[in-house]
């Protein structure tokens, strides 16, 4: 007999292409659309950790106490586990998590109040370094004199200057004499973003004029405008094509709407309006969200027909999933990678490597031609993930070495602007290697590719390599190296600012 479901019981819901995650039968938000009647139930449900909500089909959903010990290992990832502790916390204490009915948490709020109690537990810290207690005073028994037990004292002191140095760490940027210092990792430049340029929308580039496009008479849609999105839905507008945006961020679309561009309140209007929907998110779960979360993709009334071409970095894996569930609405899919960073994608001289639905890539040409300076069709779905992570697996290591010389040559006392003169007359030059060169001698890290996307990238490698048993020690070392400039603080900085962690 199946389980009948009322709000507020707590279940382990699955949505395609993701593990059981523990969830609340709730209302519904007001954004939620409702999806297309079907024979199958559906549920509102409320995801702890993640605070979304989705319509789930009661197929997918079971008991949450029934199912925790088959259920509970499902998944290892930080966010499951946070999920857990969530539900549990919930199960104990409810009135701790007020009406989480149809209201979503305000990731804003969140982070302010994070910050606030971040704020006052470093007060607190610095009150009780500032004012250490009173020293013990023992007696020595073979002298009689009193001896001061001063251990807290020093680390207290230690700890105070370890704040002050933390609040005191920029140095100057133009410093690229070697010196020895006794702050370590705290004596380097300021973590904070440089000022990226504002993105000129009104004028077309050169390189556009140059193309003489007749651009498709179909109308296209495009979610995300990132680093790469921005400057390709430049390109396709200046162009002529007819372009509907949607962006997670609202305010970054109006802009693009001065321009001609139509502005969609969610992805599923995207797809809805549009003939061809291109996609360009941060990473494989922003993909997958795209597709098969909240008001995405397969929530759209009607798929038949419709191409989606996902321009995100993704895995094979996710590849798979999102054409699965694509084809079985009757949409066509391609995956269409490209190469380049910033400069290239407004420039509109990025490389598009494609595979999957043939006639779509015949459909897309125009906008690959407003985009790119060459596509290439590679066949089947995967080909072109594939493709694309063995290119970034080499972009990344050629940084690193990069990065090592540079900061070698530094403490050798040899002048790094030299340096790049030789290298620029020798068979390593290459634009790569001088663009990025040149933004590691001048510490110019205005993103044009963020770091933590390459590195996302090396994992994604790595785990190309592990299912098809390559080994890649050289990837797997270079993945560390940006994984600590992460930690350093340089995550959404230019990917040059590897830098930084191999003179540091």
């Amino acid at each position: 007999m199946a389980t009948v479901y009322k709000t507020g019981d707590l279940v382990w819901a699955k949505m395609k292409g993701f593990s059981p995650w523990p969830g609340r039968v709730s209302h519904p938000t007001n954004d939620l659309k409702q999806p297309p009647k079907k024979n199958v139930s559906v549920q509102c449900i409320y995801f702890f950790g993640s605070n979304n909500f989705a319509w789930i089909e009661e197929p997918n959903i079971k008991p949450y106490q029934e199912y925790k010990e088959q259920l509970i290992k499902s998944c290892k990832t930080a966010g499951f586990k946070d999920a857990i502790s969530q539900i549990e916390e919930y199960i104990v204490n409810p009135e701790k998590f007020g009406d989480i009915d149809g209201h979503r948490t305000d990731p804003d709020v969140e982070f302010n109040k994070l910050k606030e109690a971040m704020a006052e537990s470093d007060d607190s810290i610095r009150k009780s370094i500032e004012k250490p207690k009173k020293e013990k005073v023992i007696k020595r028994a073979s002298t009689g004199a009193k001896t001061s037990i001063s251990r807290k004292k020093a680390k207290a002191e230690a700890q105070l200057s370890y704040l002050n140095d933390y609040d005191n760490e920029a140095v100057s940027m133009l410093n690229h004499s070697y010196k020895k210092s006794s702050s370590s990792l705290l004596d380097r430049p300021d973590i904070s973003l440089p000022e990226t340029p504002v993105l000129d929308l009104v004028n077309v580039t050169e390189t556009l004029k140059g193309k003489n496009i007749l651009p498709s008479q179909m109308k296209f849609g495009f979610l995300g405008l990132g680093i790469m999105g921005s400057g390709i839905v430049k390109n396709l507008l200046n162009s002529g094509h007819k372009v509907i945006v949607w962006n997670r961020t609202a305010s970054k679309c109006k802009e693009f709407e001065k321009v001609g561009a139509t502005v969609a309140v969610t992805p599923c209007d995207v797809v809805e309006d549009a003939d061809i929907t291109f996609s360009c998110v941060a990473d494989p779960q922003a993909a997958k969200e795209m597709v098969f979360g909240n008001c995405g993709v397969l929530h759209s009334g009607s798929l038949e027909m419709k191409g989606y071409v996902e321009m995100t970095t993704i895995d094979a894996d996710t590849s798979h999933d999102i054409v699965e569930a694509l084809s079985a609405k009757g949409a066509r899919y391609l995956e269409a990678q490209i190469q380049g960073s910033k400069p290239q994608a407004e420039e509109g001289t990025l490389i598009v490597l494609a595979a999957g639905d043939r006639t779509l890539f015949d459909d897309c040409q125009t906008c690959f031609e407003a985009m790119s300076k060459n596509s290439f069709y590679l066949g089947e779905i995967g080909n072109a993930s594939k493709m694309n992570l063995v290119l970034q697996l080499i972009n990344g290591v050629v940084l690193a070495g990069l990065a090592e010389g540079m900061a070698l040559a530094d403490r050798a006392g040899l002048n790094q602007k030299d340096l790049l003169e030789v290298l620029e007359l020798t068979s390593l030059s290459c634009p790569t290697v001088m663009e990025k060169g040149r933004a590691m001698l001048g510490r110019s890290h205005i993103t044009h590719q963020p770091l933590s996307h390459l590195q996302k990238d090396l994992k994604l490698a790595l785990g190309m390599g592990d299912m098809l048993e390559q080994s890649l020690p050289l990837t797997a070392t270079t993945n560390e190296i940006f994984k600590h400039a992460k930690r350093l603080g340089y995550s959404g900085h230019d990917a040059s600012a590897v830098y930084i962690r191999a003179r540091f």
